[in-house]
């Protein structure tokens, strides 16, 4: 049996959507705000998770997403993410990205049970809210970047102190880079 595995980019303020700020959001295009350092130790950590992912479930707009931007993109990580087989909950066929399945919600469990290692979920915000309603999600991935998404002239932050608390509370103290 498997593991739905929920692998999100958010920032500090809480923003997911349009990291790149291709898709003109309020909030968009953090990702490129993190420090050259942050995005590299992020594409490392990316390529690894993918290595070690059996197939990718999708919503129908992070799919097409995914595959305008990685369809053509060079390296092993794009390589790696091509080769994956990917199950996109929709309606209809979305034009092609490698090897891919349209499967419905309800199929979605059932994928769970035939897919031996980690069905990873990028992005796809109401999947992964219906997920979580049916109870499907095994694990969450979260990479907390060290932007405000809505705030564009935020300064560079550090991260100076992570810890966990409790059973699943997680304390992380951020200071201004240009700060001691």
């Amino acid at each position: 049996m498997g593991h739905i595995i929920v692998s999100e980019n958010i920032t500090l303020d809480g923003v997911e959507q349009d990291p790149t700020g291709d898709e003109g959001h309020a909030a968009g295009g953090w990702f490129g705000r993190a420090g050259e350092a942050d995005r590299a130790a992020f594409a490392e950590s990316a390529a690894k998770e993918a290595d070690n992912t059996e197939a990718l479930l999708l919503g129908r707009r992070s799919y097409a997403w995914f595959a305008e931007r990685w369809a053509q993109r060079p390296g092993a990580w794009a390589d790696r993410l091509r080769a994956l087989p990917k199950y996109v909950v929709a309606s209809s066929r979305p034009e092609g990205w490698g090897d891919t399945t349209v499967v419905t919600l309800d199929e979605v469990a059932g994928l769970r049970d035939r897919i031996r290692g980690d069905l990873v979920v990028y992005a796809s915000a109401q999947l992964v809210r219906a997920l979580l309603e049916r109870q499907l999600v095994d694990e969450y991935r979260l990479a907390v970047h060290p932007v405000f998404g809505a705030v564009a002239a935020a300064r560079p932050l550090l991260l100076a102190e992570a810890r966990g608390a409790g059973e699943g509370l997680t304390f992380l103290t951020f200071r201004r880079a240009d700060q001691p």
